[in-house]
């Protein structure tokens, strides 16, 4: 039986990029080889699109080299169906021409990218133009967790999720009246509050104020990063319980339930990717699992983790983080990474699930997907055109459309 050429894209213009790049070679080297060839596309800090073997190894990336053998720029020819990852070779001998080159045709897409440029939509939206399957949520889940201040807004639109309270602000806000910000904070928050970039995640940008001096600091590196900022209420020393969720439409399963530990008072990015080294990324982070939590707690952020599965309309893996408040007994949730770092295979390996068998369902959701995605009916016509005219060389200025009326 035929290989399933699958292809694995990450990398892209974010902040995240490194993270991106040890999540993807990760799943590379977890692939089933029996069923797919994996095809490398590495998306460059400059936006250049490369594929070939060399970009398995790590090692390529400290630095990354362009020219290095094994690896070839290529572009994703977009027409609906091809697939094909195209190179520009140069003609061989002295009056040779320039030739493009069809490199490889890509069948499935595994998306791992964390951060804007990949996980926000953008990369979704451009595979669903050029009709290929993909493995993580489609355009609007993947911009509405993207942008933590729309993901708040969907939160509080649902109307049964528990969130913390927050208020959020533009850079130009910030600029034109900086003491309104804080105390407009002060008067709905209080302290201690986490500032927060709207689109980046892995907590870079991140930061906690515990007074007026300290939100200050804060905001002006949250806005370093991004023109718009999220403020969250924040707990004392609150528990952090992270859940992931797999599959597609009515085919929804929750995982074991992981407790972070961290000696800070929250997660940063040294603490998630560089404490064992960042070559496991955030399978090295230090954790509990399956958390100490009760029986009854447990099923209630698997619950809760399924119902926002299915209201973003998610496919493939994602990871949802909590936070649980000792003093009330209380959980919020903080965030949906649609394209969690390491996958998240570490939490279903803890149910039993090998990752090989992780990328097999995640791509089994990308192909029912895709088969849905194509039976939407794009046949409908009418006779609108018929009646229309557009006043020839006069343009559009008092045409008239169908039944006279004006275009």
């Amino acid at each position: 039986m035929a290989k399933t050429q699958l292809g694995v894209i990450f990398g892209s213009r974010s902040c995240e990029r490194e993270v991106a790049i040890i999540s993807a070679v990760q799943l590379m080297n977890h692939v089933d080889t029996e069923k797919y060839d994996v095809i490398p596309v590495y998306i460059s800090e400059q936006g250049v699109w490369y594929t070939g073997a060399a970009l398995r190894d790590i090692k390529n990336y400290i630095p990354f080299n362009p020219d290095a053998k094994g690896m070839e720029q290529v572009a994703l020819d977009i027409t609906a169906g091809s697939g094909a990852l195209i190179a520009n070779r140069p003609g061989k001998g002295l009056f040779g021409h320039p030739m493009q080159v069809v490199v490889a045709r890509l069948e499935v897409c595994v998306i791992v990218m964390h951060g804007l440029n990949g996980e926000d939509g953008t990369l979704q939206g451009m595979l669903e133009l050029a009709n290929l399957p993909y493995t993580s949520t489609g355009v609007a889940g993947s911009a509405i967790g993207m942008d933590k201040i729309m993901m708040k807004q969907f939160f509080r639109g649902a109307g049964t999720l528990p969130y913390l309270p927050d208020c959020w602000f533009t850079r130009s806000m910030y600029q034109a009246d900086r003491e309104a910000v804080l105390n407009r904070v002060e008067e709905e928050l209080g302290y201690p509050v986490f500032v927060k970039p709207a689109n980046l995640g892995s907590s870079i940008g991140v930061s906690r104020a515990d007074d007026r001096e300290g939100l200050i600091d804060s905001l002006d590196l949250a806005f370093d990063y991004d023109r718009r900022v999220l403020v969250e209420k924040g707990l004392d020393r609150p528990i952090e319980l992270n859940c992931s969720v797999l599959g597609y439409d009515d085919d929804v399963e929750a995982s074991p339930i992981e407790m972070p530990l961290s000696a800070e008072q929250f997660l940063d990015f040294k603490e998630k990717y560089l404490a064992s080294g960042g070559s496991k990324g955030m399978a090295s982070l230090h954790r509990v699992l399956p958390a100490p939590i009760e029986d009854s707690l447990r099923d209630r952020i698997q619950a809760i983790s399924c119902d926002i599965f299915r209201m973003l309309d998610c496919k493939g893996v994602v990871r949802i983080d909590y936070m649980f408040d000792r003093a009330t007994e209380q959980v919020y949730i903080t965030e949906i990474n649609t394209i969690p770092g390491s996958l998240a295979f570490y939490l279903w390996e803890s149910k039993g699930v090998k990752y090989s068998q992780l990328i097999d369902r995640m791509v089994s959701s990308a192909l029912r997907a895709h088969e849905d995605r194509n039976m939407r009916n794009y046949a409908f016509t009418s006779d609108i055109l018929k009646g229309v005219s557009l006043g020839g060389a006069k343009g559009t200025k008092g045409a008239k459309g169908v039944k006279g009326v004006k275009l």
